[in-house]
């Protein structure tokens, strides 16, 4: 821990934030630089419900062993596509590539539907 301080000590940035139009927005940059750059939880550009549904059901149309025609947003993947336990991992790992993020074990176990993969991935903060 006293190495960790005294390292940290001598690496430390000073940063200044100020706030923007909103309390959960920050704006940070770093001393003798004109380079800023906006922070925030849930900006602009947060993926809307329809975006984020229609990408999922263009992951899902676009596996091998699925029909496109037969996907909608409340399609089972295992009851409704005939797909099995590892096709199911694998969609899940094509909606974390699709979407640029990375779900944990015990929740990509849970998703086992576009209704379940469009409610994890539009909640999700950093889903882009």
């Amino acid at each position: 821990m006293a190495m960790r301080a005294a390292i940290l000590r001598h690496i430390r940035l000073p940063a200044r934030a100020q706030t923007l139009a909103g309390p959960r927005s920050r704006e940070w940059s770093l001393p003798g630089s004109s380079a800023s750059r906006s922070m925030s939880s849930h900006g602009d550009d947060h993926l809307t419900k329809e975006e984020v549904v229609e990408r999922v059901l263009a992951v899902v149309k676009s596996f091998p062993k699925v029909d496109p025609a037969t996907v909608s947003p409340d399609v089972h993947f295992q009851n409704d596509l005939g797909l099995d336990s590892l096709d199911n991992v694998e969609i899940v790992m094509a909606l974390e590539e699709e979407f640029k993020l990375e779900i944990p074990d015990l929740e990509a176990d849970k998703i086992d539907s576009c209704r379940l993969a469009i409610e994890y991935i539009y909640n999700h903060p950093m889903a882009g």
